[in-house]
């Protein structure tokens, strides 16, 4: 009981936090259960997809089997199922009418996948695996999330920007997750000192893209914004 405690504090802890920073409107809380839900609900195509990539990789070196498996199977993957129950959940809902809720459903949806995710992890290795994902991988899939409620949000409230800011949120959570996954995954000494700085990064680029969309009043899409 201690360690499903441990595995899932951390995660309740963000998804208060992304709640109380929407400052207008308050989202259903049923339609944030269901963003949590769904998050959890692709964990078994996830792993389905990710089996048969796996089965279809081609032979590959040491940094194109991490790379493959870091942007492909896991980055790819769970980044597009992420993409799909927030897109066909909320994507057309009243609900959706502020940029800010991009983000918020968004990782809702994703910290209902990390949940179960850390549950399994935290299972299998204990305490000690808790406490490292709690400051790493947990927060990780939400700022994933962020980055992709970011750009759907733009998307939802600027027509002119559909196309380029729905490609966005789908390609640079890929790119994010692809990189964090390839830092572990490749096992080069002086490629893991970068992962401490990474993480961080992502903390500062998700707060950042919080606080743009924060003062949904002002805010304006950035030109060559990434």
């Amino acid at each position: 009981m201690l360690l499903l405690l441990a595995s899932l504090a951390p995660v309740f802890i963000l998804l208060f936090y992304i709640y109380f920073r929407d400052k207008y409107e308050k989202e259903p809380f049923g339609l944030l259960v269901k963003s949590l839900l769904a998050g959890v609900l692709i964990v078994l195509p996830v792993l389905f997809a990710e089996r048969l990539l796996m089965a279809l990789m081609p032979p590959l070196d040491k940094v194109g089997t991490a790379a493959y498996h870091a942007f492909v199977v896991a980055g790819f993957t769970e980044e597009v199922f992420k993409f799909l129950a927030l897109y066909l959940l909320v994507w057309r809902s009243p609900s959706f009418n502020e940029k800010f809720d991009g983000i918020v459903y968004s990782v809702f949806v994703s910290l209902g996948f990390a949940a179960v995710e850390n549950v399994l992890y935290v299972m299998d290795g204990g305490m000690q695996t808790a406490m490292v994902r709690a400051l790493t991988a947990v927060p990780a899939h939400a700022l994933f999330g962020v980055t992709m409620g970011y750009y759907l949000g733009i998307a939802h409230m600027y027509e002119e920007l559909k196309k380029p800011y729905l490609l966005r949120a789908l390609f640079f959570p890929i790119l994010l997750h692809g990189i964090y996954d390839f830092i572990l995954m490749v096992e080069i000494g002086w490629l893991l000192l970068l992962f401490i700085p990474y993480v961080i990064g992502l903390y500062l680029l998700g707060m950042k893209k919080m606080n743009l969309l924060s003062d949904s009043s002002v805010f304006k899409p950035p030109a060559g914004d990434g």
